[in-house]
C-alpha cells in the first residue's frame, strides 16, 4: 500500500472524532512512531510503499484512535519538560500544567544555598515530576511514592541512561506505598527529612466526571484521577501529615491542585501547622497550586 494512500484512510477515520488538521497532525505522528516515516516522506517520495504487516499495525492503532483512546498511549511515549516518557493505560499522561510545577520548585530552588538537596515526590504515576527533577537537578536524592504497582513499573523504567551517563544525575528511588496511609508510609520514607516535598495527587471530584472529555474518562487511570465529593481533600490531608513529619526546617512543598478548591486546599496545610502558604496560578489564571513552608 502506498503510505499516501495510508494517510488518507488515516485522516478519513480520526476525522469522525476530531479537526480535519488535528486527524492529520496524529496521523502524522503515529506513522512517524510506528514505522519511521516523516510527514514529507510522501511529498518527496510519492510512490513510497509500506509493507502489509505495516500497513495492519498502523491501521490497528488508528482504529484504537477513532475509538477516542489518547494518542500517547498509542504510541507509548508523551513529552514532558522536553524529554520523552514511556507512557501506558497504567499512568496518567503528564499534562503542561505538571511541567509548571516543576519549573515552579525549581525556580524556587535558585534562591536556596546550592548544594544536592533530598526531594520526595507523593504519587508519581508515571514518574515525570520524580525522574524531571532529578536530571534537572544533578546530586539530588529523590525518592518517589505510589501506590499502583503498575505505575510503579512505568516509572522505574523511563530510560534517561544517557543523559545519566553525561550528567551523572541520580535515579529516583521509587517505592511502593500507600500515601493515604500515613503512619505505615512514614515508616518506610528516610526519617532524616527531605527539603522539597511535591505531589500531583488524585482531586477531580466525582461528580465532574460529566464535565471530562471521553477520551480521559474512558482511557486514564480513575485510581490516579478522581476522589470522592464527600472527602475531595483527603490526599492533601495526607500530603500535609507527612510534609509536617518529613520537611526539613527550611525545605518547601508544592502540589498540584483542583481549580475549584484552591482556598480549601491552603487551609488543610495552614491546619498542618505552616506558617506560609499561598495558592498559585497556572497559564490559564486559575488556581493550580498550593506552596507551603514551616
Amino acid at each position: 500500500m502506498l503510505l499516501k494512500e495510508l494517510i488518507d484512510t488515516g485522516v478519513r477515520s480520526l476525522s469522525v472524532l476530531y479537526p480535519d488538521r488535528e486527524a492529520r497532525e496524529m496521523v502524522f505522528i503515529s506513522l512517524e512512531y510506528l514505522i519511521g516515516t516523516r510527514r514529507h516522506t510522501h511529498i518527496i517520495d510519492p510512490c513510497h510503499e509500506v509493507a502489509q504487516e505495516d500497513v495492519v499495525r498502523v491501521r490497528n492503532a488508528f482504529d484504537r484512535l477513532a475509538s477516542g483512546e489518547p494518542l500517547q498511549y498509542v504510541v507509548g511515549k508523551a513529552f514532558f519538560y522536553g524529554r520523552e516518557f514511556s507512557v501506558t493505560p497504567s499512568v496518567l499522561i503528564p499534562r503542561p500544567e505538571t511541567e509548571l510545577l516543576c519549573r515552579m520548585a525549581l525556580d524556587t530552588m535558585k534562591t536556596a544555598p546550592c548544594r544536592p538537596v533530598r526531594l520526595l515526590d507523593l504519587c508519581t504515576g508515571s514518574g515525570c515530576i520524580a525522574w524531571t527533577m532529578a536530571l534537572e537537578c544533578p546530586g539530588a536524592d529523590v525518592v518517589a511514592v505510589d501506590v499502583s504497582e503498575a505505575a510503579l513499573e512505568i516509572a522505574s523504567t523511563q530510560d534517561f541512561s544517557n543523559e545519566i551517563s553525561i550528567s551523572g544525575a541520580r535515579p529516583p528511588v521509587f517505592i511502593h506505598g500507600d500515601v493515604l496511609d500515613v503512619e505505615s508510609l512514614m515508616t518506610s520514607l528516610p526519617a532524616q527529612g527531605f527539603d522539597m516535598i511535591l505531589s500531583n495527587p488524585p482531586y477531580v471530584m466525582d461528580s465532574e466526571k460529566a464535565l471530562m472529555r471521553r477520551n480521559v474518562l474512558e482511557h486514564e487511570p480513575h485510581l490516579a484521577l478522581f476522589v470522592p465529593d464527600e472527602d475531595p481533600l483527603k490526599f492533601y490531608k495526607a500530603v500535609a501529615s507527612i510534609s509536617r513529619g518529613l520537611l526539613s526546617q527550611t525545605g518547601f512543598g508544592l502540589v498540584e491542585i483542583n481549580e475549584a478548591l484552591g482556598f480549601e486546599t491552603a487551609e488543610v496545610f495552614t491546619a498542618e501547622g505552616f506558617s506560609e502558604v499561598s495558592v498559585l496560578k497556572d497559564l490559564s489564571d486559575k488556581d493550580r497550586y498550593v506552596y507551603f513552608r514551616r
